[in-house]
């Protein structure tokens, strides 16, 4: 098992942006998660090592997901943010390389501890 590590977590008001990056970027598909308090855990992008992307319907718009394999990152930019995108974020990937990706929890296999982000009214 691999233990990713994310960071750019924060507090910031309604409207402003935030860039999460997760580290290492495994050579297989990766993907962020985030649960807010009192809510089960939720997808919210996923990206294959051939940069196709899935997005949850509450980010798409607004959320980009991107990987730079050769910086073994993976960042999750995040505009426009909204009070409902407060949760703890999480990065996931797979151990073994795949050809396609999934907002499903129970697709992953590696996970990190996360970052919070908070967004105020």
């Amino acid at each position: 098992q691999v233990r990713l590590a994310e960071s750019g977590g924060g507090s910031v008001p309604a409207g402003r942006s935030l860039r999460l990056s997760c580290s290492p970027s495994i050579y297989t598909s990766m993907a962020w998660f985030r649960q807010a308090p009192g809510k089960e855990r939720e997808g919210v992008a996923c990206i294959t090592v051939n940069g196709e992307t899935k997005y949850a319907d509450s980010v798409k718009g607004r959320f980009t997901i991107s990987r730079d394999d050769a910086k073994t990152i993976v960042n999750l930019f995040m505009n426009s943010l909204e009070p409902e995108d407060t949760g703890m974020y999480y990065c996931a990937s797979l151990t073994k390389l795949s050809s396609s990706c999934a907002l499903m929890e129970t697709f992953y296999t590696n996970w990190g501890r996360g970052t919070q982000v908070t967004v105020s009214s």
